[in-house]
C-alpha cells in the first residue's frame, strides 16, 4: 500500500509514513521469528530474507531524507522485492529437496 500511494496519487505525504510502518513491522517481523532448524542452506536464505526488510528501511530513510529523489526510495524498494521473491521460491524448495 505504502508504494502504490505515491504512484496512484493517493493520501500526500502520509504515504512514507504508512511505508516506513511497513517497513518496521517487516523487519521487527523477521528478527522475532528466526529460522531454528537444521538445514544450512535454508537458515541462509531466511538470513537473506531478513536483508530485504533493511533495504525497505533504507528505502523508508530516502523517503524522508530532503536531498534524494524519487529513484532512490524506488531502488531500495525494488532490490528488496527482489530479494524476497527470489527467498519466497527458494525457501520452499531448499527446505523440500533437502526432506528427500
Amino acid at each position: 500500500i505504502g508504494v502504490l500511494m505515491p504512484i496512484l496519487a493517493i493520501g500526500g505525504p502520509a504515504f512514507k509514513w504508512v511505508y516506513g510502518a511497513g517497513a518496521v513491522v517487516s523487519l521487527t517481523g523477521r528478527i522475532m521469528t528466526p529460522y531454528k532448524g537444521d538445514i544450512l542452506r535454508v537458515k541462509r536464505l531466511h538470513r537473506i530474507e531478513a536483508w530485504s526488510s533493511i533495504f525497505f528501511c533504507v528505502a523508508t530513510f530516502f523517503m524522508f531524507y530532503p536531498g534524494a529523489g524519487a529513484s532512490d526510495w524506488l531502488a531500495f524498494t525494488l532490490a528488496g522485492g527482489c530479494i524476497l521473491l527470489y527467498t519466497s521460491i527458494m525457501i520452499p524448495r531448499a527446505a523440500k529437496s533437502s526432506r528427500s
